[in-house]
């Protein structure tokens, strides 16, 4: 089926589901992944991804959804021509199947860039001018020219999803989210809007699940998954930070750390874990290990739209912490005894509480190191 028949005029009067059912089985979907302002970290987090991975969804290996076929300029064999030829088919309408357009990195000012006699970001050339010399076609020509054709346009990080760090306040670039270059009356040919898995980087499997739903949906198999008022996922993004922490009894109970390598909570040395929408805690960072705040580290608010401006100075206590940990302290200190005297009642058995004492030597004597140590 080629990519161009997917137009709008073809949604007049369907369900968007009813028009996946048409388009599929599926046998494959292109993915063209472009980048724009960013350092290549979402490349590395995604080819981390383990649930599922991307190696595995390139060779079709999960039932239902249909094969990727990705076009990376890092990963892709192919080079120069050969590697863009695919997306010069899927502008013209000849590529023969749907695709997903994929950014990575903010969308630069390139007539900031051109008026200097240079460029932000591009992939490729083609010829210009009446000497038909060959030019650098930016990254901000490629996503308009695919994006009206386009089943999902898709943005992976804080940079691609809100501008991230070169969107900050005082950077000459111009740089913007795909959603803000887009505008927020854009739909693919599905009348999906812009789909956006943020992070700095992002967690690899929250990219690999979303893509994987948004090809249930696009293969008829299922609905449209359901995405927060920002385009995130809602079933990765609805929880904040500290309501799934490993820290996060330690305010309940109002003990809080000096300093890092401390082990209670973070939120007193910079951590806004309680206000930032992010599932690292409970995911981790890959194949379900790491992640900041299991490894020692405070959240910064790398996955909101408002990062990093309004989170800086890093590391700082955040503004407005000092009532919550207040009353968190005063809660905590009528807590913590409390469950200290249910916690020592319930490590001994009935028995022990007849016989006045726990039948162990642990309990009465102080035992130094062996010499065998030394």
């Amino acid at each position: 089926m080629p990519s161009g028949a997917m137009t709008e005029d073809m949604l007049a009067g369907d369900s968007i589901a009813s028009v996946a059912t048409r388009f599929g089985p599926l046998e494959k979907v292109h993915a063209f992944w472009f980048a724009g302002m960013s350092c290549d970290g979402c490349s590395v987090a995604a080819t981390g991804a383990t649930n599922p991975s991307v190696e595995s969804m390139m060779l079709g290996a999960h039932p239902g959804i249909p094969r990727v076929v990705l076009h990376h300029p890092v990963l892709n064999i192919e080079s120069g021509p050969h590697y863009l030829r695919p997306a010069e088919q899927a502008i013209e309408g000849t590529l023969g199947a749907p695709y997903v357009v994929i950014l990575e990195g903010s969308i630069a000012d390139e007539v900031v860039a051109h008026a200097a006699g240079g460029y932000w970001s591009a992939t490729g050339e083609e010829p210009w001018g009446p000497e038909g010399e060959l030019r650098p076609v930016s990254s901000t020509e490629w996503i308009a020219r695919l994006a009206p054709g386009a089943a999902a346009m898709i943005a992976i990080g804080t940079c691609a999803t809100w501008g991230g760090v070169p969107s900050a306040e005082g950077n000459p670039t111009g740089a913007m989210s795909l959603m803000d270059f887009l505008g927020k009356d854009y739909r693919s040919v599905l009348g999906v809007p812009v789909v956006n898995i943020p992070g700095c980087p992002p967690v690899g499997d929250n990219f690999t699940e979303t893509v994987a739903a948004v090809l249930y949906f696009l293969q008829g198999f299922g609905p449209l998954p359901e995405f927060d008022e920002l385009g995130r996922p809602a079933w990765l993004f609805g929880e904040t930070v500290h309501r799934r922490c490993v820290r996060g009894a330690y305010y309940e109970e109002g003990t809080f750390a000096e300093e890092f390598g401390d082990p209670e909570c973070l939120v007193e040395v910079g951590c806004w874990g309680p206000v930032v929408n992010c599932n690292i805690t409970s995911r981790g960072a890959i194949n379900g290990l790491g992640g900041c705040m299991n490894a020692g580290g405070a959240c910064i608010g790398c996955t909101m739209p408002g990062f990093p401006d309004k989170f800086t100075p890093f590391y700082k206590r955040p503004p407005g912490s000092l009532a919550s940990t207040t009353v968190s302290r005063m809660v905590g200190s009528v807590i913590r005894p409390l469950r200290k005297f249910s916690n020592n009642n319930l490590n001994r058995e009935v028995r022990w509480d007849r016989q006045g004492a726990a039948p162990t030597a642990f309990s009465r004597e102080r035992y130094e190191p062996s010499p065998l140590a030394d």
